[in-house]
């Protein structure tokens, strides 16, 4: 009897709890609608409200002057505070109110003026900003060579700024059925043209000539900055929005929960909203790839040069390419243009099928130049591929692969260097079982990238340098972009070993005001500094900064003597890591899956 009592108990108790749940979760619900209700749908009520006030004097107008609307106090009052709302989480509130009064003025007798009319009015006006500085910086007068040089790194990325803003605006205009994915697009090409807008000034040397272009950027860098907040804001609403939903929604219950003894899929700790077919990627060696065209040094394909493969291409063809580099040393620097996309390369080894260059800073190269191969064409995917720049560490920066494209995979690939090694520099990248070797920041730039099961090779650096493994650009805290370490494995080279105690080994320093760097679930060498990070200069980006470490191993994976910084985090919970896993930070599996030929982890390992 006792125990039928306690079994009564416990099931009104958890009918109880559940009511409570119930209850709290419309609770969030209502203030989640009421907030979207208020940011984003602001101008929706107000323009409904304006519409059914004239419906009303309409139906009531028996002859004579009709009575009048709400007035122009109460329109402009009522806009103002809408506008207020949409440009809080900006910067630059005065440069976001200016440009939103006149779409949301433009459009008040237009009752289905949507969010979207609102982003496209934000991009534009960056889009006027950037032609604006174009035309500034046209009129300087650059008469030294390396600031001529500077110059031409700013025109191009210019010209990338202008190109993805126009998709951008092209992007935002359209209906959607899933805006959210088109948001997360949007984020990831406005994080783009802000960082470009960094290059351009980090091209230049210090100086008067660097200060100038400063000045002429940084209104563009502005309007950027407003563009991303919008819509990062609008992004958080939806995600919240989505996430009531789906609390609410009935789910089947299921009769037992499968353990990670009882699952192999489990045990790889992959999330629960990646589908099984995601999760059984399976990986196809180069050898089941057919070539498309074959480039070989010796006349036994197509081409004798990568260059020459690539100039053959048609300019308007978007369908997948196999392109095989037959194993020899290709010396030759190597451009995958923006209109190259969707191109598979792969070799027959990271030491078989390496393409080399030596170009160099202390030559008189700019750093984004001195790239052996770059790539900027969509969709691009290198497997078995060997990146070098033999320049050395005395001619200090010197790039072996720079990496702008959006939906970029290298996989079983080699990088080589000493200062730079690795410029990931924009939109979304993944790294999968690649070798990267490097002393001073020899994995930097602004990219949203995932180094996933790597090795990354700390060398010996000159004499009085220390070791830097990352250096991340992060400019504006509404950015998409982050460098994120997992289940890599942090090691010296057999030269840096027997010495590795005259020289200090750091995980990272922030590039920029906002860098974002986490490692996690990595092996960690004993050869680095007890406290793991560097700064860049003083106290620069200390506060702003977002360094994380999360679940590591090894020697030098101990957090007790860590540095002290506010934006530092020595450990973060499950929930944060899994935040900078594929799926979410990458959004992977909308793109990953599609370029075939990858195994990858979309969750946390442990």
């Amino acid at each position: 009897m006792a125990f039928e009592e306690f079994g009564q108990l416990s099931k009104r108790r958890r009918e109880e709890r559940a009511q409570k749940s119930k209850k709290k979760i419309l609770i969030a619900l209502l203030c989640t609608i009421l907030f979207l209700l208020c940011i984003v749908g602001g101008v929706f009520l107000f323009l409904h409200f304006t519409n059914k006030q004239q419906n009303k004097n309409d139906n009531n107008y028996n002859g004579g002057p009709p009575p009048p609307l709400l007035s122009k106090e109460e329109t402009t009052k009522t806009s103002s505070k809408i506008i207020e709302m949409l440009c809080d989480p900006t910067d630059y509130k005065k440069k976001c109110e200016d440009t939103l009064s006149k779409v949301v003025h433009a459009n008040a007798s237009n009752p289905s003026i949507a969010p979207r009319a609102i982003i496209k009015a934000a991009i534009s006006a960056a889009a006027h900003e950037v032609v604006m500085a174009i035309r500034k910086t046209n009129k300087f007068k650059f008469d030294k060579p390396q600031d001529k040089a500077a110059y031409q790194v700013c025109k191009k990325v210019f010209q990338d700024s202008i190109d993805e803003l126009a998709q951008s605006m092209d992007h935002a205009g359209k209906e959607s059925k899933n805006y959210h994915n088109k948001i997360n697009d949007l984020k990831t090409w406005l994080s783009a043209v802000y960082s470009y807008q960094e290059t351009c000034i980090d091209a230049f040397d210090k100086g008067e000539m660097k200060n100038q272009i400063k000045i002429a950027v940084n209104s563009s860098k502005q309007f950027i900055s407003n563009s991303l907040a919008l819509v990062s804001q609008i992004s958080s609403i939806l995600d919240n929005f989505n996430a009531a939903e789906a609390a609410l929604t009935p789910t089947k219950r299921h009769l037992a929960a499968r353990t990670a003894s009882s699952s192999p899929v489990d045990t790889l700790g992959f999330p629960p909203w990646v589908g099984r077919q995601q999760r059984m990627l399976v990986v196809k060696s180069t050898a089941q790839l057919v070539p498309d065209l074959v480039v070989a040094k010796d006349g036994t394909g197509n081409f004798t040069s990568i260059n020459d493969c690539l100039r053959s291409l048609p300019e308007n063809r978007t369908k997948r390419i196999n392109i095989f580099v037959k194993e020899g040393i290709y010396n030759e620097y190597v451009t995958v243009t923006k209109k190259m996309v969707n191109i598979t390369m792969y070799g027959d080894g990271s030491l078989k099928t390496v393409i080399s260059g030596n170009k160099n800073f202390v030559d008189g190269v700019r750093t984004f130049e001195t790239a052996t191969f770059a790539v900027l064409g969509e969709g691009f995917m290198g497997i078995a591929l060997g990146f070098r720049n033999t320049a050395g560490p005395e001619k200090h920066q010197a790039v072996a692969l720079r990496v702008q494209a959006d939906k970029s995979i290298f996989l079983n690939c080699r990088m080589e260097g000493y200062q730079d090694t690795l410029y990931a520099q924009a939109h979304r990248q993944f790294y999968r079982s690649c070798y990267i070797t490097g002393t001073i920041d020899f994995i930097f730039g602004d990219a949203a990238a995932i180094f996933q099961n790597c090795l990354l090779i700390v060398r010996k650096p000159m004499a009085n340098q220390q070791n830097i493994v990352t250096a991340q650009g992060r400019g504006d805290k509404y950015e998409t972009t982050g460098i994120v370490l997992h289940n890599c494995r942090i090691f010296p080279d057999k030269e840096l070993e027997p010495v590795k105690q005259k020289f200090k080994t750091y995980l990272g320093r922030p590039w920029k005001e906002y860098s974002r760097t986490i490692v996690m679930e990595s092996m960690i060498g004993d050869f680095v500094a007890p406290e793991g990070w560097m700064p860049w200069q003083g106290s620069f980006a200390l506060k702003t900064l977002y360094y994380a470490e999360f679940n590591n191993h090894g020697p030098g994976a101990d957090t007790f003597k860590r540095v002290k910084w506010v934006g530092y985090k020595s450990s973060i919970s499950r929930q944060e890591a899994q935040t900078y896993t594929v799926t979410p930070f990458l959004q992977g599996t909308n793109w990953i899956p599609q370029n075939q030929n990858v195994h990858v982890h979309f969750g946390l390992y442990n």
